[in-house]
């Protein structure tokens, strides 16, 4: 490997597949910076057969002296949204247009060829057609649809009427501010306009952030939920049950993974190889919609790692604000009330701090055991505990539907401490 540097800029992309057999950027030193320009994830990348997995994310980035059976620490110290438009909507699939998976293996019905490469001709959803043959072969519809223009402060967004999308999607790169190296066609040339006149507010997060697979994982898929698709799939990438094993759970879409969140990533491959992208600039809990509204930006990371922590999955330090009311830590007058009432009884409180751990599974109950399993192996507690704790002090929340949820809880400090998470709880949230 050779020699890390302080600050590491990515303006580089995969095909789509997270590979560990492919070189990586870096390293980046144990604490050194990572800063990447990123593609819009989903509906661009959907409609451009020739990527292979849905997505178009950075190239990973080796850490130095991270290690399988390590975890990295991800501090996001800057997201900044760079498109100035951006379209989405609900889809469906086009029966004949692919191979087992619309977002893996895109094919022109008429010839039967894989990932055919494609131009764009005019507008709508017709607009992407293969170059050999002129025939449209995006396997998506989009059912309802809208498009998004936003103020020059990125503050707020405003879906437009059809006469707007019909003039961003004529200079769709430049509304999309996609990066030089993408090669996805934007969303905008399909214009979509269903929903005219909606005001909207941006808070824009990370769909992408993780590490490296330890096989083959088309992007979109490394996680519980997707990545089930791959299970004896007929395509390259299609994979047994027991393989599944090997994804690190990337592709969140967790709305907390934003601006000063602390994320803790599992490292799979020697350097863990640190990717993000599908930057989202808003998105209610669960994507409901299947999709929302995925932009380029410009991203700040602290990276550090982790030795000896090995865990299966993300973990969360989410900012106060985004935690769960009952999660939060108690304020100065709650923390007297309860210390006056214990000492009345003759006990001792429990020192605790929030921690939130990912869960995802081809639904949203799997989705939910896997996420306690994971917390009580963590923390070495039942998964009744767990239970226990998220009820009383958190909650489960939605990341995205069908399967990627948050086991967010007050946890005890020392349990934390003894893992080697409790130094980042008083970080983030102002503990002694």
């Amino acid at each position: 490997m050779s020699q890390a540097r302080r600050t590491v800029v990515v303006s580089s992309f995969t095909n789509g597949i997270l590979d560990p057999a492919k070189p990586m950027l870096g390293p980046v030193r144990d604490g050194g910076t990572i800063i990447a320009n990123t593609a819009p994830g989903c509906w661009g990348p959907m409609i451009t057969p020739r990527l292979h997995g849905g997505h178009e994310v950075t190239e990973p980035v080796a850490v130095e002296g991270a290690e399988p059976g390590d975890a990295v620490v991800i501090r996001i110290r800057d997201i900044t949204v760079t498109s100035m438009a951006t379209a989405s909507g609900h889809d469906e699939f086009v029966d004949g247009h692919f191979l087992g998976d619309p977002y893996v293996a895109a094919r022109n019905p008429k010839t039967g060829v894989l990932r055919p490469e494609t131009r764009v001709e005019g507008l709508g959803q017709d607009a992407v057609r293969d170059v050999e043959t002129g025939d449209p072969v995006t396997p998506f519809r989009m059912v309802h649809g809208y498009t998004l223009l936003f103020d020059e402060g990125r503050e707020v967004g405003i879906t437009v009427d059809g006469d707007t999308a019909r003039i961003l999607g004529r200079e769709a790169e430049r509304w999309a501010a996609l990066p030089d190296a993408s090669v996805q066609h934007s969303i905008l040339v399909w214009a979509p306009h269903d929903l005219v006149g909606v005001p909207v507010r941006l808070r824009p997060f990370l769909g992408q952030l993780g590490t490296t697979p330890s096989r083959p994982f088309p992007d979109s898929h490394n996680a519980g939920d997707f990545g089930s698709a791959l299970i004896d799939a007929p395509h390259e990438y299609g994979i047994t049950a027991e393989e599944l094993i090997h994804r690190t759970d990337g592709h969140m879409d967790i709305d907390a993974v934003r601006e000063g969140v602390i994320v803790v990533a599992p490292v799979r491959v020697r350097g863990a190889g640190i990717y993000m992208g599908d930057m989202h600039a808003l998105q209610g809990d669960g994507e409901i919609a299947g999709h929302t509204a995925d932009v380029s930006g410009s991203v700040t990371l602290e990276v550090g790692v982790l030795k000896g922590l090995t865990v299966e999955g993300p973990i969360l330090f989410p900012l106060a604000e985004d935690l769960p009311p009952l999660a939060r830590p108690l304020t100065a007058r709650e923390q007297a009330r309860a210390e006056t009432l214990a000492a009345s009884r003759g006990i001792q409180l429990e020192v605790l701090a929030p921690i939130s751990v990912v869960g995802t599974g081809p639904d949203l109950n799997a989705a939910t055991e896997n996420g306690l399993r994971r917390a009580a192996e963590l923390l070495d507690m039942s998964v009744a505990e767990v239970r226990n704790r998220a009820t009383i002090t958190g909650g489960i929340e939605i990341g995205r539907n069908p399967g990627v949820i948050q086991v967010t809880f007050l946890a005890p400090l020392a349990r934390l401490d003894r893992v080697g998470l409790g130094d980042l709880a008083r970080e983030q949230y102002g503990l002694q």
